[in-house]
C-alpha cells in the first residue's frame, strides 16, 4: 500500500521570504508551529494550509511539529494584515501570540456594582452599552476611566474578557493601578520593555486562564486572549498606535477589525479624536469634566522661555504646586518660520511648509517635491530674518534649574526615560512632590492625572502649525488640548502657550468639536476620511538604481485610472544606512483600486506604507 504524503505552506515566521512547500508523512494542523530545514539551517514556520503536490520540486520534509498553534482567527487576521499592509504572512504571525490550548470556560463573576457614575457618565455609558463600536469623546477630566471600567464589569459578569490599549509605557502605571485596584490579579500589563521573564509568566497565566483584562500598547492588541467581549483604544488619535516598521499596522484599526470578527464592543475614546474617527463612528460626547476649575489660558509671543514664563514658573514653586513644560521635537528637518507672525514658509501647491535642506542649499515640499531657495523673508508679513532656531529639553532644565532656586526639573522623553523602570521611578518622584515640574517632550501629553499640576507651559505650537503634514492643524490643535488637560484637574490652572497664532487657537481652544467640523471641510476632495493615502518608499544602495525602480514603479501606477499619484522624487531623509532613498505619494477615492495597484508593484526593494501618518 502506497504511503501518503501531505503537502503543506508553510510561512516563516518573522521572514519576509513567501510561503514555503514543504511535506509530511502524518497530517499536521493548520495553524501549527513546525520546524523546517531551508538550505543548511532549521527554521521556524507556521502551517497555513494544505495544499497539492508541487509539480517544479520535490518538496523538502518537516522536521517536527511543536506543541503550539495559531488560531483559525489568528491565521485570518494575519492573512488581513499581510494583504492590506503589505508584508508577508510570516511577519504578520510573529506579531502575535501562539496559543497553548487551555479549558476556558467562561467565568462570571459576582463582582461588586460599578463605579460610582455622575448623570453625565451614566448616560455615555448606558449608550455606549447599546453600540458595537462608538467613540468615547470626553474632554480631559470628564471621567472617561470611569465608563471603562464599568465596561469591564460588565463584560466579566457575562464571562468574556477586556483588551485595553493605551497608547504607549509613560500611561501604564497609572492605568494599571487604577485597573489593578478595582480588578486585582486579573488585570496583566503588557507592552515592549517589559523582560522577558515577565513575559513569559504573563503569558503563562493567560494560557491558564487567569487573567481576565490585558492593558497594554498596540502589541497587546494580540495576546491569546480567549473569549474577549470588550476592546477599548484609549487615546485613539495617538500616532504610536501605527507601526513604524513592517508590517505597518494600525491598532485602532486592527481593533475595530478583530472586534467584527471576533463579535466583540469596540469602544475608541480620546478627548481629541481624529478627523477621521469623529467622521466615521457614532459619538458618544462628555462636554463638561468632573471637577469644574477655572483654567485661564495664556498667550505669549517668543520662541524659547522667556523672563515671563521663569516668573510663573518660580511664583508655582514657591506656592508649592507643580508645573508641566512641554516642548516640541522634530526628528530629522528643520522648517523657516517667521517669529513676527508665527508662519511657516509654505509650498504654494500645497499649503504646507516646506523643509530645509541645508546641505543642498534648497526648500523642498515633502508632498509634491516642489524646490525653491532658501528664502530670508517672510512672504506673508515681510520680516527678516527667517529662523529655524528651536530649544531643547536638555537646555530648557538647565536654564530653569540655574534660574530657580531650589526646584528640580524631571526632564521626561525618549531620551531618559528609556526602561520600565526610569519611567515609573520618574512618575513616582513626581507624585511624591521630589520633584516640581515635568519637562519634555510628547510623552507629556499622554493621559497623566496628577492633582497639584496647576501650571502647564506649551511651546512650540507655531512650529507644529508648519510642518510638512496635511493634519499639522490637527497635532498642533490636539497637543495644546492634551496638555492643557493634565493641569487643573483639582485646582485652578494657568496655561501658557507661546504662539503668534493665538487667534487661531482661542476659537477651539475650550471646543474641539468645533475645530472638528471646521476641519472636515478643510480635508474635503484632498485627504482621509475622503481619500485614501499611500506611501511608497524605494531604497537602493545606488542611487541609480533607487530612482530607477521609483521611475519604474511610477510608470507602471500611471496605467491605474482609479488612483493619483500626488507626487514622487527623492524621500525626506535622502540617505540612510548607505541606502539612498525615493518615495512616492499615492492618493484614491477608494481603497480597493490602490490596494489592488500597490501589490502590483510590490518587490523586496519597496517598503509600502498604507495609511501614513508619519511622511519623513
Amino acid at each position: 500500500m502506497e504511503m501518503v504524503i501531505y503537502y503543506y505552506d508553510i510561512s516563516l515566521l518573522k521572514s519576509s521570504a513567501p510561503t514555503l512547500t514543504y511535506s509530511s508523512k502524518f497530517k499536521v494542523k493548520v495553524g501549527s508551529l513546525v520546524e523546517v530545514p531551508l538550505k543548511s539551517k532549521v527554521k521556524i514556520g507556521v502551517v497555513v494550509k494544505e495544499c497539492n503536490r508541487p509539480k517544479e520540486f520535490e518538496a523538502l520534509e518537516i522536521r517536527e511539529v511543536l506543541n503550539s498553534a495559531y488560531t483559525e482567527m489568528q491565521i485570518k487576521v494575519a492573512k488581513f494584515i499581510s494583504t492590506y499592509y503589505f508584508s508577508s504572512i510570516g511577519e504578520a504571525l510573529a506579531i502575535q501570540r501562539p496559543l497553548i490550548d487551555f479549558p476556558t470556560e467562561p467565568v462570571k463573576f459576582d463582582i461588586e456594582d460599578r463605579p460610582k457614575l455622575s448623570e453625565a457618565q451614566y448616560e455615555a455609558f448606558k449608550l455606549l452599552m447599546e453600540k458595537d463600536l462608538a467613540l468615547l469623546f470626553g474632554v480631559t477630566g470628564s471621567g472617561k476611566t470611569e465608563i471603562f471600567i464599568s465596561l469591564i464589569v460588565e463584560t466579566l459578569k457575562r464571562g468574556m474578557r477586556t483588551i485595553f490599549l493605551i497608547p504607549e509605557i509613560s500611561l501604564t502605571p497609572q492605568m494599571e493601578s487604577r485597573l489593578k485596584n478595582y480588578f486585582g490579579d486579573r488585570v496583566a500589563v503588557w507592552h515592549s520593555k517589559l523582560k522577558r521573564a515577565k513575559r513569559e509568566r504573563i503569558l503563562e497565566r493567560i494560557y491558564r486562564g487567569e487573567i481576565y483584562i490585558v492593558a497594554g500598547a498596540r502589541s497587546a492588541l494580540f495576546i491569546p486572549l480567549k473569549n474577549v467581549g470588550l476592546i477599548i483604544v484609549d487615546e485613539e488619535h495617538d500616532d504610536s498606535y501605527k507601526s513604524m516598521s513592517r508590517p505597518r499596522y494600525h491598532a485602532r484599526d486592527m481593533a475595530i477589525y478583530m472586534g467584527n470578527l471576533i463579535g466583540a464592543k469596540v469602544i475608541l475614546s480620546s478627548a481629541t479624536p481624529t478627523v477621521t474617527s469623529y467622521y466615521k463612528y457614532d459619538s458618544v460626547i462628555l462636554k463638561e469634566p468632573y471637577v469644574k476649575t477655572d483654567k485661564r489660558y495664556i498667550f505669549l509671543k517668543g520662541n524659547s522661555i522667556t523672563e515671563p514664563i521663569i516668573d510663573m514658573v518660580e511664583k508655582n514653586f514657591l506656592r508649592g504646586e507643580q508645573s508641566l513644560i512641554f516642548i516640541p521635537t522634530r526628528g530629522n528637518f528643520k522648517y523657516l518660520y517667521c517669529k513676527n507672525c508665527g508662519e511657516t514658509h509654505k509650498c504654494l501647491n500645497c499649503s504646507v511648509g516646506m523643509s530645509l535642506h541645508t546641505r543642498f542649499k534648497y526648500l523642498k515640499c515633502h508632498y509634491c517635491n516642489r524646490t525653491q531657495a532658501i528664502q530670508d523673508i517672510c512672504m506673508d508679513c515681510g520680516h527678516y530674518p527667517l529662523t529655524t532656531k528651536r530649544l531643547g529639553t536638555a537646555e530648557a532644565k538647565e536654564i530653569i534649574e540655574s534660574r530657580v532656586d531650589g526646584v528640580v526639573v524631571e526632564q521626561f522623553d525618549g531620551d531618559t526615560i528609556t526602561t520600565d523602570r526610569k519611567l515609573r521611578n520618574a512618575l513616582k518622584r513626581f507624585e511624591n512632590g521630589e520633584s516640581h515640574i515635568l519637562l519634555g517632550t510628547q510623552m507629556l501629553s499622554k493621559g497623566h492625572d496628577y492633582a497639584n499640576i496647576t501650571l502647564s507651559v506649551i511651546l512650540g505650537l507655531d512650529h507644529l502649525l508648519g510642518i510638512s503634514d496635511y493634519r499639522a492643524r490637527e497635532k498642533a490643535m490636539s497637543l495644546l488640548v492634551q496638555i492643557a488637560g493634565r493641569s487643573g484637574r483639582v485646582k485652578s490652572s494657568n496655561i501658557v502657550v507661546q504662539t503668534i497664532n493665538g487667534d487661531f487657537f482661542k476659537l477651539y481652544v475650550d471646543n474641539y468639536e468645533e475645530f472638528l467640523k471646521d476641519e472636515i471641510e478643510f480635508l474635503k476632495e484632498l485627504y482621509p476620511p475622503f481619500r485614501t493615502l499611500a506611501r511608497v518608499l524605494i531604497a537602493s544602495r545606488s542611487d541609480k538604481r533607487a530612482l530607477e525602480l521609483t521611475e519604474m514603479s511610477v510608470s507602471k501606477l500611471k496605467r491605474f485610472k482609479d488612483i493619483e499619484i500626488v507626487g514622487y522624487g527623492k524621500a525626506p531623509i535622502e540617505r540612510i544606512a548607505n541606502r539612498y532613498r525615493y518615495q512616492i505619494l499615492l492618493r484614491s477615492i477608494e481603497r480597493v483600486p490602490l490596494i489592488k495597484a500597490l501589490h502590483k508593484i510590490n518587490n523586496p526593494h519597496i517598503e509600502i506604507d498604507i495609511d501614513p501618518v508619519e511622511f519623513n
